[in-house]
């Protein structure tokens, strides 16, 4: 028999895909997310990394070989998304990276979207890609635009043709770019066919965004400062951190116009709003020290973590009723979007201030129900809505016969309350299925590697 850490340790290192393998959920209520909906009592076949058979566990048979795992009591999910993952870059070793991959993994995450890309994301997208890496799937944006990369309309479309070139999936835009440069880098972008998403510089603001097109607008960047009213005294200009000074200072009126200007421009919104809640006045940097999750973070990042949220209103000239007013504001703006047809995905900006990838992503799906929206349509911007957005719908972002075997098997009902999201009983990713106990094996490593 394998000594237990070297079986773990064979059970991650094996290629992520069997490509005769079988995998049969049997007697499982499956969450297709095509609709809401639940169809209880049925059996999943998994031949491989695509799904072969749906239908009543008395009526499909389990192909000889496969591996039966007990549904009865339980949920079948379609895999989630990070639409604002970010994957270490530049210096950080293998592990590092191997390490923050896998902790997405383990919350049910299956596709990733990295809003800070580097050179080196490129390979690791395709080895991910071939099966050779335990990882979501892997979208990558390019090194960002922003104030110090490009200064000058030439250098902005230098940018654009040369990451296009290499294989960036889209660009990144990040705050100080003039709108000058702004403009140049999205009509070549334009004509160069590819998408770009992040930040809303406050020389362009969020008029110019939608009119532009952005893939998405990320954190809900430029709504706030574009609901200031007329005389006050503030400016949108003078907005720090997302509009954090500024909550005290919006017309809301001016809501149902921007919703239905962004609707009308097609451009998603990836709200982020885990983050905001972490580093808004409420629950103090030692109780968010204290989640469980925390464990999986470097004491040192825990400590720059809490010096970041206590100076943050002082940073920000920002008052308390101003930040809460402004948070407050966040999450009418979020039903608002919804409600009025304008799509939203599932991002919580991970690792980033108290948000650990794999975890963070349910804090934020929680941050939508409390925004307004139901389990179901929360569920949706991280299943459903992210295959829209990526034109995969035909693969990916639903439980139905001929897609990619990306799926999560739950221990009870998301559509009764979301937070059953963090009740797992294992992770199928690409066909292959990682159960709750090689999973939690794994998180133990990890968490005994942070305390040495």
């Amino acid at each position: 028999m394998l000594h237990a850490g070297l079986a773990l340790l064979c059970l991650f290192a094996a290629p992520v895909r069997a490509p005769d393998s079988v995998v049969a959920f049997v007697n499982v209520t499956v969450i297709p997310m095509d609709r809401e909906r639940t169809v209880p009592g049925q059996t999943v076949v998994v031949r491989g990394d695509r799904i072969v058979a749906i239908g009543p566990a008395d009526q499909v048979e389990v192909p000889a070989g496969g591996l039966r795992v007990d549904g009865r009591g339980k949920f079948l999910i379609p895999g989630l998304a990070e639409m604002h993952a970010h994957i270490p870059g530049g210096q950080a070793p293998d592990s590092v990276v191997e390490r923050t991959l896998f902790l997405y993994v383990s919350g049910g995450i299956t596709t990733i979207r990295g809003m800070l890309g580097h050179p080196r994301h490129l390979a690791l997208r395709d080895r991910v890609a071939r099966g050779a890496l335990l990882s979501p799937t892997v979208y990558t944006s390019g090194p960002s635009f922003n104030g110090n990369s490009v200064t000058t309309p030439a250098s902005a479309g230098k940018m654009v043709t040369e990451q296009k070139a290499a294989g960036y999936d889209f660009l990144k835009i990040h705050p100080g770019l003039t709108r000058e440069v702004f403009d140049a880098m999205a009509a070549t972008a334009q004509r160069a066919g590819i998408r770009f998403a992040g930040h809303v510089p406050l020389a362009v603001g969020l008029h110019r965004a939608l009119e532009a097109r952005y893939a998405s607008i990320d954190h809900l960047d430029g709504y706030v400062e574009a609901m200031v009213r007329p005389g006050a005294p503030v400016k949108p200009a003078d907005s720090k951190f997302f509009g954090l000074n500024l909550g005290e200072h919006l017309d809301e009126t001016r809501l149902p116009a921007l919703v239905e200007a962004t609707r009308k421009a097609g451009v998603w919104n990836v709200p982020t709003q885990s983050l905001m809640e972490n580093l808004a006045p409420g629950e103090t940097a030692d109780a968010l020290a204290r989640r469980p999750e925390m464990r999986y973070v470097p004491a040192r990042t825990l400590s720059q973590w809490a010096e970041e949220k206590n100076s943050l209103l002082e940073e920000t000239g920002s008052s308390p009723k101003s930040a809460t007013a402004m948070m407050e504001a966040r999450r009418r703006l979020i039903k608002a979007l919804h409600a009025g047809g304008a799509g939203l995905l599932l991002g919580s900006d991970a690792p980033q201030i108290y948000n650990v990838p794999g975890f963070s992503i349910h804090r934020e799906l929680e941050s939508l129900v409390a925004a307004g929206l139901t389990p179901y349509q929360a569920l949706e911007t991280g299943t459903r809505n992210v295959a829209v957005f990526f034109e995969t719908l035909s693969e990916t972002g639903t439980v139905e016969t001929g897609k990619r075997a990306d799926l999560v098997l739950l221990d009870a009902n998301p559509l009764a309350d979301v937070r059953n999201t963090t009740r797992r009983a294992g992770v199928m990713l690409g066909g292959r299925w990682l159960p709750k106990s090689a999973i939690d094996a794994r998180l133990d490593a990890i968490a005994k590697s942070m305390a040495s």
